[in-house]
């Protein structure tokens, strides 16, 4: 699943290719959408909030509009220059079209495609906790969102994008085995809080503006994470066979011994 990051990066993607144009076309393969033309809005900005893509668009004499999008598992853009064949994922994964005389962005396989006013992003997407990546990331915020469930396992608080917005399960796992924690300890019993915050927001930052997502520092592959990706290899401290649990889209790997459950 796509991550904060990932999100981010995406958006400076389409920022790139068609930030500041004004459009000559637009195709919008979702039903809600289907006979929407955004032929003459200028695509403002290209911006991301946790998981979510939001480009702004303006037009003289109308108010501004929005258009968001969820990359959920699978979601890409992709940029191409006019005329240049999209090899992007299959054609019939296409949900969005976006032409300018730059360049083109498309978007595939995109879940929840709106348009809104821009005047109601903060309705729609108020209710998501401090953005990791954010100019007003708010550490203490997301702590107390967190702690206001102490019941929840601290796993689930983290991906809760109620309290904070852009963890998923990589740097879910990561955090975790970092801090030494068991995944369904219950954020009551969860030491240092402000903490555990902090080392998600770290390492989602440290893989701002790259692809590869790392949080061992290495690039090389099969050596960027440290239990994420990694079910019955070796812990890289203790040596344990790292463990996987697996509902849904809900995927936790950790190090069995590195991680124990309190009182074990």
């Amino acid at each position: 699943m796509p991550e904060g990051d990932t999100v981010w990066n995406t958006a400076r993607v389409v920022e790139r290719a068609i930030g500041g144009e004004v459009l000559t076309g637009s195709d919008f393969r979702v039903p809600q959408l289907a006979t929407t033309d955004l032929s003459g809005w200028t695509v403002a900005e290209s911006a991301s909030r946790g998981k979510h893509l939001l480009l702004r668009l303006t037009r003289d004499g109308e108010k501004p509009l929005t258009l968001h999008s969820h990359l959920r598992m699978e979601g890409a853009w992709r940029a191409y220059k006019p005329g240049e064949r999209w090899t992007g994922r299959p054609a019939h994964l296409i949900r969005v079209v976006l032409k300018t005389g730059r360049a083109v962005a498309v978007g595939y396989h995109l879940h929840e495609v709106a348009l809104w006013p821009t005047a109601e992003e903060e309705r729609q997407l108020g209710h998501l906790g401090p953005d990791l990546l954010g100019t007003d990331w708010d550490e203490a915020e997301a702590v107390r969102r967190i702690a206001a469930q102490p019941e929840r396992t601290i796993a689930e608080a983290l991906l809760d994008q109620r309290n904070l917005a852009g963890v998923g399960n990589l740097y879910k796992a990561e955090t975790l085995f970092l801090r030494g924690l068991w995944p369904w300890t219950p954020v009551a019993e969860v030491k240092d809080l402000d903490g555990t915050v902090a080392l998600a927001q770290k390492l989602v930052a440290s893989n701002r503006g790259r692809w590869t997502q790392t949080t061992t520092g290495s690039l090389r592959r099969g050596e960027t994470s440290f239990v994420y990706g990694r079910r019955a290899q070796p812990c890289r401290r203790c040596g344990a066979a790292i463990q996987k649990d697996e509902k849904g889209e809900r995927i936790t790997y950790w190090c069995p011994r590195c991680q124990k459950k309190s009182g074990a």
